[in-house]
């Protein structure tokens, strides 16, 4: 039998994460009891069918993903994919420019929060 889009997704996922926080997405989802559902979807749509995809590199896909983050707010998203975006290989100055990219479309108060996270971010990571 072929992989399932839950296998595809597990494994798409795993190039951005470590394979313990891939198995920990799976399973120590605070929104388990209320939506158990949720992860999945998220595993298998997002990571199994659209990341999954070819025409971008890794890098790519996560410079597009911070910058639709920052532009709706998300700020608890933007730092996991800050982190993703750095496990694959993009520099800080990169997700900076992105951010930075966006004042005149979102404006300076969310640019601000998304450089106040990746500040966060990166000062974990350079601890590591």
């Amino acid at each position: 039998m072929g992989e399932t889009r839950l296998d595809k997704g597990l494994d798409t996922i795993r190039h951005y994460v470590s394979e313990e926080e891939a198995d920990r997405m799976m399973t120590a989802d605070a929104l388990r009891e209320l939506a158990p559902d949720l992860r999945r979807f998220i595993v298998e749509f997002a990571y199994g069918e659209i990341y999954s995809r070819s025409g971008l590199d890794s890098k790519q896909r996560q410079l597009v993903t911070i910058a639709s983050l920052v532009t709706q707010g998300a700020e608890p998203q933007i730092a996991t994919h800050i982190k993703r975006g750095l496990t694959v290989g993009l520099m800080k100055t990169e997700i900076v420019e992105c951010i930075m990219q966006l004042i005149p479309y979102t404006g300076f108060p969310r640019v601000q929060n998304a450089l106040m996270i990746a500040k966060k971010i990166y000062s974990e990571w350079d601890s590591e």
